[in-house]
């Protein structure tokens, strides 16, 4: 089998670069190693930014988008017991975000490119990539109990960042970079209705706290705990207390969550990783294949679709022109990116959460910064203009 652009993984990164290539005439075939249940259910991030928005509209995935997402135009920081709003469109010349999960994003363009484009396999198990450097490189995968083989003018790694695709970088030409966090994320999923209509971000001695939604009968929240915590030290009643604890303000005197019955919990650990080049011979690496960002930032869905966005114009200027001139620059115009996301997720993460062994005067250091933030229209534009996202060019 041979198709022009080989896309290993079938998350949202591989998806809508299935979609766009399928929009400029190029062929490409996906091959996912999930069955489709479990990918459709897979519990990601939930904020996209106005450019990945504009991304899914122009590749028809915004029909769903337009109707069930819910656009906000700022978010709330609480710290040193009060509440600060930041306004995204007077501070960015009309952007915002929107709340519509990564599931819904991923069940849109399944049904995409089933109904329209290329193969799409599930339970597609790849097991090597072969001849980077070469004019065709070789994808070997497992499908159906057979080991199959896909030929391909380009590869693309979306596979994670426990996939294959990055090996095919040579080790002595990989330069890696990461940190690991001394916290986690509490992540829950509550029946019940957001007690705000934007995200709440609280700064707290007792920890982070994050209040988002999936839809308006569904909330999304979010505690800092210690590494290795297990979920079952954590009772419903334990979290909804912790959570409003954290939340609570001078400024909303009584404010408490709306309460329902928790769903799901899971641990959620924190690093940050960049893996360069992001480019070998014909092999492309997009999303957390290339690079992990901490969620405070609301970052990664966001990165992976600039990646490929990128890579699609990429590819249609080598099918129309022959020229390879954007291919060869992939890397270098994705990282930019890369690192100024990078910078300002580390800056929310480390500004936001308590470290464990975090001195008093660390802690007044993280106030005055967002004391800079509530009372400096300049350190506001700047949390806002990245928050929503850099116009990708």
């Amino acid at each position: 089998m041979h198709t022009t652009v080989g896309i290993i993984g079938g998350g949202p990164a591989g998806l809508l670069l299935a979609r766009l290539l399928r929009n400029e005439g190029i062929d490409s075939v996906v091959l996912e190693r999930r069955d489709r249940t479990y990918v459709e259910q897979r519990q990601r991030a939930g904020i996209l930014e106005q450019a990945t928005v504009d991304a899914l509209r122009n590749a028809g995935a915004g029909a769903r988008l337009d109707r069930e997402g819910m656009p906000h135009d700022g978010i709330e920081i609480r710290f040193a017991n009060r509440a600060h709003r930041i306004d995204f469109p007077s501070l960015t010349g009309g952007r915002n975000v929107t709340v519509y999960a990564q599931t819904e994003v991923v069940k849109d363009l399944i049904a995409l490119q089933l109904a329209e484009g290329g193969p799409l396999l599930f339970d597609a198990q790849v097991t090597s990539v072969e001849g980077a450097d070469t004019a065709t490189p070789v994808v070997r995968f497992i499908h159906e109990g057979r080991q199959q083989t896909l030929s391909c003018d380009y590869v693309v790694g979306c596979d994670g960042f426990h996939g294959v695709a990055r090996n095919a970088v040579p080790a002595s030409l990989r330069t890696t970079y990461e940190r690991t966090y001394p916290y986690s994320w509490l992540g829950v999923l509550a029946e019940a209705p957001p007690v705000y209509n934007e995200l709440i971000y609280a700064h707290s001695e007792r920890g982070f706290a994050l209040a988002s939604m999936r839809s308006p009968s569904v909330s999304r929240l979010y505690l800092q705990v210690p590494n290795g915590t297990d979920t079952a030290a954590w009772s419903d009643q334990r979290i909804w207390d912790e959570l409003d604890a954290r939340f609570a303000t001078d400024s909303h005197p009584g404010w408490k969550l709306e309460r329902g019955p928790i769903t799901s919990k899971a641990v959620l650990p924190m690093r940050s990783h960049v893996t360069e080049p992001m480019r070998y011979g014909r092999v492309f690496l997009a999303g957390d294949a290339a690079h992990i960002v901490p969620p405070t930032g609301a970052k990664g869905l966001n990165l992976a679709a600039a990646d490929v966005i990128v890579l699609a114009r990429a590819l249609a200027r080598w099918r129309t022109t022959g020229s390879g001139d954007l291919l060869d620059t992939y890397s270098d115009t994705c990282l930019q990116r890369v690192w100024r996301a990078e910078h300002f997720s580390y800056f929310m993460t480390t500004t936001l959460h308590t470290d464990p062994n975090q001195s008093a005067f660390e802690t007044r250091l993280q106030i005055a910064q967002l004391e800079r933030v509530a009372t400096s229209p300049h350190a506001a534009a700047e949390l806002a203009e990245n928050y929503t996202g850099l116009p990708l060019g």
